[in-house]
Order: C-alpha cells, then sequence, then structure tokens
C-alpha cells in the first residue's frame, strides 16, 4: 500500500473526509490509503462481472460498482462489484451485500487477497466472494457454508455455479472483449 496518511480515522471520520482531488482511497486501521486508478482490462472484467450478476439477480436486488463497504470501525474498503438486496441506504456504504466481486491486479492482489477476503467473510450478509484475475485466466470463488468457507482452485474454462445468483457462470463471459 502507497501514500499512508498520519491521523487515524474511524470510518465515519473518513466517509466525511475529501482531499480534493479525483484520487480513490480507502481506510486501513484508521490509515488513509490512495488507490491506483484501475487498467483498462481490470475495469472491462469488472463490467462483465456486474452484467454477469445483473442478468441473474432477483429484480429486488441492485448492483453497486466501486462499492464501499465498512470492515471494522477503522476500515472501510471500496469493492470492485457488490450485490446486495437490501434497500437503498442513505449514505456511501452497502450495509449487506450478498456477493462480492474484487478483480485482482498486480498493484492490488496482496491487498484483496490478505485484507479484503478475510474481511468480506467477517460480513454476516456476505454468501460468495470472486476473485477475478485480470493477468490470466482464473477464478477463485468463496463460498459460505455452515462450517465455514470454501475456496475453489482456480476455474480458468468452463463455468461455475453460484449459489447467491442460483445460475452458472462463464468464465468466457467474465474475459469477454479481454486479451485472456
Amino acid at each position: 500500500m502507497a501514500d499512508r496518511a498520519t491521523k487515524c480515522l474511524s470510518v465515519e471520520e473518513f466517509l466525511d473526509w475529501n482531499d480534493g482531488t479525483d484520487t480513490r482511497h480507502m481506510l486501513v486501521d484508521g490509515v488513509i490509503v490512495a488507490m491506483a486508478p484501475t487498467s483498462h482490462r481490470h475495469g472491462r472484467i469488472a463490467g462483465n462481472a456486474g452484467l454477469a450478476i445483473g442478468r441473474r439477480m432477483g429484480s429486488d436486488c441492485s448492483i453497486v460498482n466501486e462499492a464501499g463497504l465498512a470492515l471494522a470501525a477503522d476500515t472501510c474498503v471500496i469493492a470492485d462489484v457488490a450485490m446486495t438486496c437490501e434497500p437503498p441506504g442513505e449514505d456511501h456504504l452497502i450495509a449487506s451485500p450478498a456477493l462480492v466481486v474484487e478483480v485482482l491486479s498486480p498493484s492490488n492482489a496482496r491487498d484483496d487477497r490478505g485484507l479484503k477476503v478475510p474481511g468480506y467473510q467477517t460480513l454476516p450478509s456476505v454468501r460468495e466472494i470472486w476473485l477475478i484475475d485480470s493477468s490470466e485466466r482464473a477464478v477463485q470463488v468463496w463460498r459460505r457454508r455452515e462450517d465455514g468457507w470454501l475456496q475453489t482452485l482456480p476455474i480458468r474454462a468452463g463455468s461455475f455455479r453460484s449459489d447467491v445468483l442460483d445460475a452458472d457462470i462463464s468464465v468466457d463471459e467474465l474475459y469477454a472483449r479481454t486479451s485472456l
């Protein structure tokens, strides 16, 4: 992570904070962290994932791109895509995501795997997490089970079952219009 500020903030303080630029930020353990802009491929994959989810989700659900998720009182991260079936709130955060998607890039893979996935797993509403690699065709899916979380091996071709959407998701659909 780069560009850490020194003052520790709460999520509420962070949501009211503005540095006066278009830089994207997240809050990790009370510290503001700048985020690099996404690559074209990263954005395309996130868009493809949102479309795939949108085609299959229930009518009372919604998709949020660059969704703010509070993982703790001092940690607020930005998910590439989140699906929720809760009514929209007035604040900047998605309170009850059911499905969260992260697109892995070389600059964010360590934080996504080490910080975000374990954080998402602590949110009681999250039932499924997809990690989609932007460097190679590889999708990993985490599913909440009664006895804990089940993680798939990387899925490189074909499709996988989304329990949240009660549908199959094609790997080709997620990588459509990319060079992968």
